[in-house]
């Protein structure tokens, strides 16, 4: 079973964690993720993307946010613990090429997938401008990191704690009409912010990635619980993607599914929240 090597709180119900994974660690490629399960019996598998790999010291390092029971039991582990199944590679790594100038855009927890393809895209040697957005100053992650990639960082908050006031897509815009304009665009983040990050592209005429976060259940594309329509085709994320063309991706189909077990996670959520006030109070 995988132990886990090092934990680190990033941001308010935001864990860095890095796993032993030697096998994933050799072979993963800006892009991919794993798939977790905590518990064999009764527990849920969950999709994280790979935000670093250390070959030589035979890890990887996810980020997650808690927003459930399985993320939260995940995040109550430490350093030392074990997690019971750990499988991956797994789907299409980023295309990686020197383009010239690449400008990645990362909204939230999206910044953790977008750091991995960010490096890769710098060890082709291409001009990185980097714009990270987030709620508040608080939630903001990886800056370090990008900033040591980044030719140009940008940092957009929406409540304007930290850097400018405005929605990512506002300085995207910016940068799409600069002379030359960026040769590739890449957005990672919700999937409202991935939508209109495309749409704020789309008028430029530049190629636009992007990394879809669907419900994923078996990771193979047997279950079909990923399925999204891109060009007018049904795609599997976990085997056909997890990066399309953004200007191809049905954005709002996508997000009417995501919405299918709204009720469920709603109930998960508040049972949650019901047993951490319950531990709180017990300590």
């Amino acid at each position: 079973m995988p132990a886990i090597l090092h934990r680190e709180q990033l941001a308010d119900d935001v864990v860095l964690m890095r796993l032993e994974a030697p096998l994933i660690a050799q072979e993963r490629k800006p892009g991919q993720f794993v798939i977790l399960q905590l518990d064999s019996t009764y527990g849920e598998r969950i999709p994280l993307t790979i935000a670093d790999a250390d070959p030589l010291e035979g890890s990887i390092t996810i980020i997650f946010q808690v927003v459930g029971r399985t993320t939260r039991d995940l995040a109550a582990l430490r350093a030392g613990d074990n997690i019971e199944n750990l499988v991956g590679p797994l789907g299409r790594p980023t295309h990686i090429e020197k383009f010239g100038t690449v400008v990645c855009v990362g909204g939230g927890i999206g910044v953790a997938p977008l750091h991995g393809i960010a490096q890769g895209m710098r060890r082709a040697g291409n001009k990185l401008i980097i714009i990270l957005g987030a709620r508040t100053q608080k939630l903001l992650i990886l800056e370090r990191q990008m900033r040591a990639l980044a030719d140009d960082l940008i940092i957009c908050t929406d409540d304007g704690s930290y850097g400018r006031k405005a929605l990512v897509t506002a300085p995207l815009k910016e940068v799409c009409a600069l002379n030359p304009k960026p040769d590739l665009a890449v957005a990672v983040g919700p999937p409202i912010m991935m939508k209109f990050c495309a749409e704020t592209t789309r008028p430029y005429g530049i190629p636009t990635v992007v990394s879809l976060n669907t419900i994923m259940v078996d990771g193979t594309g047997m279950c079909g619980g990923c399925r999204v329509t891109v060009g007018g085709q049904a795609r599997f994320v976990c085997v056909d993607g997890p990066e399309f063309d953004g200007h191809q991706v049905d954005f709002d189909n996508m997000m009417q599914r995501l919405q299918a077990y709204k009720k469920q996670e709603d109930e998960g959520r508040a049972q949650c929240r019901l047993e951490q006030k319950t531990d709180d109070a017990a300590r």
